[in-house]
C-alpha cells in the first residue's frame, strides 16, 4: 500500500468510526435539521450555520490547501487535506458541546531541509481536537470555550512537530442578519515528546467574517495567524473566498473555493500565494 493510499485508508477509518457518533450526537436532542414550511431545505439558514463554528448542526468538511515557498530554499510545495467533522451533542436548556477533531494528511514536494537535503513524500501530519461548550445566551452573540489537544505528528518528524499538545480553545462570535464575524483561537502547550522537530508551545487566533447572501452564497475572510513560543516567529496567512449551498436529493453540500497569502510565515514554512478548496456535507438527520 502506497503513502496515498495509507491517507486515504486512515480518513475512512476515522469517518467509520464517526458515523455512530454522529447519528447519536442528532438524536440526543433537537433534531439539527433545518427546514422551512412545506419540507424544503433552507439553503440560506444552513449556509449561514456553516459560517458558524459552534453551530448546532452535524457538517462533515473537507479541505484542500496548495501551499508554495515551503522549504529552506522556498522551492517545495505542500498539499494538505483536512477531514474535520462537527460533532455537537445537546445538553439541554439550549446549551451544547461542539467536537470538532481534525486529521491532516500531507504531501510535500521537494522540500528542502535545514542541512540542504530533499525530501518528497507522503503522511499524516497530526490529529488535533478541539470542543467547545457553548451555552444557550439568547442573543446574537455566542461563545464557547472547552479544552484542546494535538497528537505529535510521527516518527520522521517531516510534518510537523512530535511533541504532544494541550491547552484550551474557544470562540466569540456574532450571528447578526446576513453577517456572521468573530474570533477563535487556542492556546496550546508542549506535554511531552521530542522537540527538535518543533514544540507545540502555540498560540493561535483567526478572526473571521462571512456574509451569506438570500441565494446561499456565503462571501468569507479570515486570517490564520499562529505563533510558535520557542521559534519566536508567526505563521499568518490570509484567506479570501466564496462558497455556495446547494442539495442534490434532499443532501446538502456546500463548496467553496479561493486565494491564500502568507504575510509572515515560520522557517521552512509556507511564504507566498496559495489555494484552497472545500467540499461540506451537511446531515440533517
Amino acid at each position: 500500500m502506497n503513502h496515498c493510499s495509507k491517507i486515504l485508508a486512515t480518513l475512512l477509518l476515522v469517518l467509520s468510526c464517526a458515523t455512530p457518533v454522529l447519528g447519536q450526537a442528532t438524536q440526543t436532542g433537537k433534531s439539527s435539521a433545518v427546514s422551512v414550511p412545506g419540507g424544503d431545505v433552507d439553503k440560506v439558514g444552513i449556509a449561514k450555520k456553516l459560517a458558524n463554528p459552534i453551530a448546532n448542526m452535524i457538517s462533515v468538511p473537507l479541505q484542500y490547501q496548495f501551499s508554495r515557498g515551503v522549504g529552506k530554499n522556498q522551492g517545495g510545495s505542500e498539499q494538505t487535506l483536512l477531514f474535520q467533522p462537527v460533532m455537537p451533542f445537546n445538553l439541554g436548556g439550549g446549551d451544547t458541546f461542539i467536537v470538532r477533531p481534525i486529521v491532516a494528511g500531507v504531501r510535500e514536494t521537494s522540500v528542502q531541509n535545514a542541512a540542504g537535503q530533499s525530501f518528497s513524500g507522503y503522511g499524516i501530519a497530526s490529529v488535533t481536537l478541539e470542543s467547545f461548550y457553548a451555552p444557550n445566551t439568547n442573543s446574537s452573540w455566542i461563545w464557547g470555550i472547552g479544552p484542546y489537544a494535538q497528537s505529535p505528528s510521527g516518527n520522521s518528524g517531516k510534518f510537523g512537530s512530535q511533541q504532544t499538545g494541550a491547552g484550551v480553545t474557544a470562540v466569540v462570535l456574532n450571528r447578526a442578519g446576513p453577517w456572521t464575524y468573530g474570533a477563535l483561537g487556542y492556546q496550546s502547550w508542549s506535554v511531552g515528546g521530542n522537540p527538535s522537530f518543533g514544540t507545540q508551545n502555540n498560540l493561535y487566533g483567526q478572526p473571521f467574517i462571512a456574509y451569506t447572501t438570500k441565494t446561499a452564497w456565503t462571501i468569507t475572510a479570515n486570517m490564520e495567524a499562529q505563533y510558535n513560543y520557542d521559534a519566536r516567529r508567526t505563521s499568518n496567512p490570509l484567506y479570501a473566498g466564496v462558497s455556495k449551498l446547494m442539495v442534490f436529493d434532499g443532501v446538502p453540500f456546500q463548496f467553496g473555493a479561493g486565494p491564500m497569502y502568507y504575510v509572515s510565515n515560520t522557517p521552512g514554512g509556507p511564504s507566498g500565494w496559495g489555494a484552497r478548496a472545500t467540499a461540506t456535507l451537511v446531515i440533517l438527520k
